[in-house]
C-alpha cells in the first residue's frame, strides 16, 4: 500500500485526546489522509463543514474523531439518555460500517454509548435498547431516525433527548437526497436545536445537496479534495490507483464473458454489479450453477432481515463473488476487493464513480471493468468528458464457450429459474428505458432478440414495450412453458392446486351469459337491474282495470321499448316518444325510465 498523507496526527493544530491516538495506532492509521486533514481542525473549531472527497478517501474518520473530541471537551457530561452527536447515512450497510469503526474509538470511553438504528429490525427492541442503555452517539437511517421520533407513546421521547445535540453528520449526502430521504431529513431537522455543528460529507456535489447545505448548514466552510498529481488538474473523481476498464461485446456475448472472467480470477474478490433486484436475482443462481468452488452471494434493496447477514458475512472472506445492486455502491468499505464488475452500465454516471469506489480504496491498489454493448460505446467519452473517469479498452476474452445452453436446461428444469430470466428481462429493459443518459442508452435501438438469447430465455414475455414486434431472430424454445414444473416439491404442489382451482372456475363459467364485449360491467349491471325491476312492476299491474285510451299508450310505450331494446331507437328518441305519448296510466318507473331527474 501507498502512503496517502498530509502529515502525522500529532501534526494536527488541536491535539487529539491520547486514548484516540492509540486506537489510531491499533487499527494501523499512522498518517491522515488529505480530507482527514483538511476537515478535522475545522470541524473541532466549532465550524459547520461541506467535505466533496474521492470515493475512499477516509471520510469516515473525518467526522469520527471529531464527534469523539468534541464530546469529551464538553463542559457538562453527557446522561445515558442523551444523544451528544447524530449520524446519518443512507443504507444499513453504510451504517454498520461506521458503527463498527466508531466502537473502535469508543472502546476506551465506557462514558459513552452508542446505538444503530437501522431499517430491517423490530423498532419496539430499539426503542427497549436505547432506555436500558442509552445513546449518546446514534448511527441510523433517515427513515429509522423519523420514526423514533414518533414513539412517545412507547416512552421514547427522542425529541428532548437531542435537545443535548452537538453534532449532526449526513454521511453521502448526495445519495441520501437521490433514495428520496429529503422529506425525512427536513423531518428531523426540524426537532434538532439550531446550535450544534454540522458536517455533511459525500463524494460528489450535486444542486439537490447545495440546497441541503443551504438548509441544515450556517455559514459552512466548503472542502474539495482532489487527487494528486495529473488526476488533480483533471478533476478526476475515481482513485488514481484505479485501472479502470471497458469491455465491447454483444447481450448473447456478455455472460459467456463474465463467467469466463471470472472462473479466470477464482482467488479474488469480486463485486458485480447489476441494474435491477430480479437481475441480482437471477444471475445469482446462474452463477452459482456455472462457477464452481467459489463462494457466490447476493444481496439487493428488496432483501429485508437477511441483508445486514451476507454483508458481514462476505466482509470476512478473503475470496468470492457478491451479486449486487447500487445498495452496495456508496460508502461499502469492503476488505480486498480486486474487481468492481459492472454488468450493467448504472442509471447515472456519478453512479459509476461510486461503483468503482469499492476499490482500490485509501491507497490500494485495485481494478474495475465494465460491460458495453456496441451501441453504448460513446459513453466512455462521456465518463471522461462528464466525470473526468478515463477508461482503457480490454479486448473480448478467448475460447469462452457457450454456457447459455445450460442456461436454459436449467430453465426446463425449475421453473424458479424460468420465472426468475422472465422477471430479470423484464425489470432490465424497464430500467434501461429510464437511463439518465438516453441519447446513448435508446430503448428504441436495443436489439431485443440478441438481448433475449443473452438471457438464455425460452419465449419472449409480454410486456408493453414489445407490443406489435415480430423477433425473427429469436428462436422460442419448443416446449408448452406452463407445464414446466419447480423443482421444490412444495412450490410444485401449490402452483398444481392453483392451476386446479382456476380450470374449476373456468368449467362453473362456461355457461354463464357471456357480457358484450367493449361495454363496461357497471353498465352491463345497471341494465341487468333495470329490466328486473321492469318486469316485477309489470307484474304486480297485471288484474289492473285499463281504460282503452289508456290502453293504446300503454301499448304505444311497449311497441317503443321494443324498439328501443333492438336498438332501432336511441334512448332519447325512446324517452321523447314516451313523453309524448300524453296522460298514463302506467308510470314510467314500470318500463325501467325515471320519472324524473330526482329519480336519478
Amino acid at each position: 500500500m501507498e502512503h496517502v498523507t498530509e502529515g502525522s496526527w500529532e501534526s494536527l493544530p488541536i491535539r487529539l485526546h491520547p486514548l484516540v491516538l492509540g486506537s489510531l495506532r491499533e487499527l494501523g492509521f499512522s498518517y491522515m489522509t488529505p480530507v482527514q486533514s483538511a476537515t478535522i481542525p475545522l470541524f473541532m473549531k466549532n465550524k459547520d463543514v461541506a467535505a466533496e472527497a474521492v470515493t475512499g478517501s477516509g471520510k469516515t474518520l473525518a467526522f469520527v474523531i471529531p464527534i469523539l473530541e468534541i464530546l469529551l471537551r464538553r463542559e457538562e457530561k453527557l446522561k445515558k439518555n442523551q444523544v451528544g452527536a447524530i449520524i446519518i447515512t443512507p443504507t444499513r450497510e453504510l451504517a454498520i460500517q461506521i458503527d463498527e469503526v466508531l466502537a473502535h474509538f469508543t472502546k476506551p470511553f465506557p462514558q459513552f454509548s452508542q446505538i444503530l438504528w437501522i431499517g430491517g429490525r423490530n423498532p419496539g427492541e430499539d426503542v427497549a435498547r436505547f432506555k436500558e442503555q442509552g445513546g449518546n452517539i446514534v448511527v441510523a437511517t433517515p427513515g429509522r431516525l423519523e420514526d423514533m421520533f414518533r414513539r412517545k407513546a412507547e416512552g421514547l421521547d427522542l425529541a428532548s433527548c437531542v435537545r443535548s445535540l452537538d453534532v449532526l453528520v449526513l454521511d453521502e449526502a448526495d445519495r441520501l437526497l437521490d433514495m428520496g430521504f429529503e422529506a425525512s431529513i427536513n423531518t428531523i431537522l426540524e426537532f434538532l436545536p439550531k446550535q450544534r455543528r454540522t458536517g455533511l460529507f459525500s463524494a460528489t456535489q450535486t444542486q439537490e445537496v447545495e440546497s441541503l447545505v443551504r438548509a441544515g448548514l450556517r455559514n459552512p466552510v466548503r472542502i474539495s479534495v482532489k487527487e494528486k498529481g495529473v488526476a488533480a488538474s483533471s478533476t478526476q473523481k475515481t482513485p488514481s490507483r484505479l485501472e479502470n476498464y471497458y469491455m465491447v461485446c454483444k447481450a448473447d456475448e456478455k455472460f459467456n464473458q463474465l463467467v469466463h472472467f471470472l472462473r479466470n480470477h477464482k482467488q479474488e474478490k469480486h463485486l458485480i454489479f447489476f441494474s435491477t433486484c430480479a437481475c441480482v436475482e437471477y444471475y445469482g443462481k446462474a452463477l452459482e450453477a456455472l462457477v464452481k468452488s467459489v463462494k457466490i452471494m447476493c444481496i439487493h434493496g428488496k432483501m429485508k432481515h437477511k441483508r445486514n447477514k451476507i454483508f458481514m458475512e462476505f466482509r470476512k472472506l478473503q475470496s468470492g463473488i457478491l451479486v449486487c445492486t447500487d445498495v452496495m455502491a456508496r460508502g461499502i468499505d469492503i476488505p480486498e476487493v480486486n474487481w468492481v464488475l459492472q454488468y450493467d452500465p448504472p442509471s447515472s454516471a456519478s453512479a459509476f464513480v461510486h461503483r468503482c469506489g469499492r476499490t482500490a480504496r485509501i491507497g490500494h491498489g485495485g481494478s474495475a471493468l465494465v460491460f458495453l454493448l456496441p451501441m453504448e460505446e460513446s459513453y466512455i467519452n462521456f465518463l471522461e468528458i462528464n466525470q473526468k473517469c478515463p477508461l482503457q479498452e480490454m479486448k473480448l476474452q478467448k475460447n469462452t464457450g457457450d454456457l447459455l445452453p445450460k442456461l436454459k436446461s436449467m430453465a426446463l428444469a425449475d421453473r424458479a429459474v424460468f420465472e426468475k430470466g422472465m422477471k430479470a428481462f423484464v425489470s432490465y429493459v424497464q430500467a434501461y428505458a429510464k437511463h439518465e443518459c438516453s441519447l446513448i442508452f435508446r430503448l428504441k435501438d436495443l436489439d431485443f432478440a440478441r438481448l433475449a438469447r443473452g438471457f438464455a430465455l425460452l419465449r419472449m414475455p409480454k410486456m408493453p414495450e414489445l407490443r406489435g414486434r415480430h423477433f425473427p431472430d429469436f428462436t422460442p424454445a419448443d416446449v408448452n412453458t406452463d407445464t414446466i414444473p419447480f423443482k421444490d416439491k412444495v412450490r410444485e404442489r401449490q402452483r398444481q392446486k392453483l392451476l386446479e382451482q382456476q380450470r374449476k372456475e373456468k368449467r362453473e363459467n362456461e355457461g354463464g351469459k357471456k357480457f358484450i364485449k367493449n361495454k363496461a360491467w357497471s353498465k352491463q349491471k345497471a341494465k341487468k337491474e333495470k329490466k328486473k325491476k321492469m318486469n316485477e312492476k309489470r307484474k304486480r299491474e297485471e288484474g289492473c282495470d285499463i281504460e282503452d285510451e289508456d290502453m293504446e299508450e300503454l301499448l304505444n310505450d311497449t311497441r317503443l321499448l321494443k324498439k328501443f331494446k333492438k336498438g332501432k331507437i336511441t334512448e332519447e328518441e325512446f324517452e321523447k316518444g314516451l313523453f309524448l305519448s300524453g296522460k298514463r296510466t302506467v308510470p314510467t318507473a314500470d318500463l325501467g325510465i325515471p320519472d324524473s331527474e330526482e329519480d336519478c
